[in-house]
């Protein structure tokens, strides 16, 4: 039942559509990843109740697998996960530099985080107003996640790392990240409106202005095409980076579009 849910999802659909250029080994290794990203944010979810101690334990166990640290697959994360995770890092753990695994861990950290914290709100009944909610959807959307895969996906070519924290680069990063988010909030927000205790945009608007739901979704999608008509100056404002940088900002602009159609052939939001 859940390998057929999995494969209605169309995960591997989606890894190809955010990284249409990787070769199909490479995209064997992305849609392990993303199946296992998945899994991880269904099991952190499938409590009624959250668990945000239980959570944060598979959490610590998912970033001590990834660094490295002393102990088998089975020690850090139970069950399947573990050696999911495992085998799915293996190749981009062999093939990048360190210095590119040190930025993956650290995305993935600021993701997993990110999911604590929801647990925590959503165990404790705090639904978040809006300002601290896109900061917070920033993290739980893995948008980071699947940007610093553009690199494994380019075949380890880098540019030099000052050009990801450039501000520029950020600033367009994260722009990237909020169009991909909030349209997903506005795709889900009837499952949300159930079940994500005011962790959706729609919600945190309508919580914060103390209007209907429709109203929200008015103001969420005007958010939207103001931020995407900002969005191509944001990346005319990067400095000259090469092919390399410029690969790095189509696949910004990949996971975008990628999410967008995905979301409407997946099961996950039908």
């Amino acid at each position: 039942m859940y390998a057929d849910r999995l494969a209605e999802g169309r995960i591997a659909r989606y890894a190809a559509r955010l990284y249409p250029h990787a070769s199909p080994g490479d995209l064997h290794v992305l849609s392990a990843l993303f199946t296992w990203f998945f899994l991880i944010d269904d099991e952190c979810d499938r409590a009624s109740v959250p668990e945000p101690e239980r959570v944060r334990a598979l959490v610590g166990g998912a970033l001590s697998l990834l660094r490295g640290e002393p102990g088998s697959p089975d020690d850090a994360l139970p069950g399947p996960l573990g050696s999911m995770l495992a085998d799915a890092w293996r190749e981009p753990q062999r093939r990048m530099p360190a210095r590119w695994r040190t930025r993956f861990v650290a995305t993935v950290e600021h993701h997993l985080n990110g999911v604590v914290v929801e647990a925590r709100n959503k165990a404790g009944g705090h639904r978040p107003a809006v300002q601290e909610y896109v900061e917070l959807r920033r993290a739980t959307s893995a948008a980071y996640v699947a940007h610093a895969l553009v690199d494994f996906a380019g075949n380890g070519d880098l540019v030099n790392e000052s050009f990801y924290y450039h501000p520029a680069v950020r600033a367009f990063s994260r722009t990237g990240n909020d169009l991909l988010s909030w349209f997903n909030d506005l795709l889900s927000l009837e499952r949300d409106a159930a079940t994500a205790g005011g962790h959706n945009l729609v919600l945190a608007i309508a919580t914060e202005r103390g209007v209907s739901l429709e109203e929200a979704a008015e103001v969420a999608r005007a958010r939207w095409q103001r931020t995407m008509r900002h969005f191509p100056v944001l990346r005319a404002a990067v400095p000259p980076h090469g092919a390399a940088g410029r690969r790095y900002l189509d696949g910004v602009e990949y996971a975008i579009r990628g999410t967008m159609d995905w979301s409407y052939e997946s099961a996950r939001y039908q």
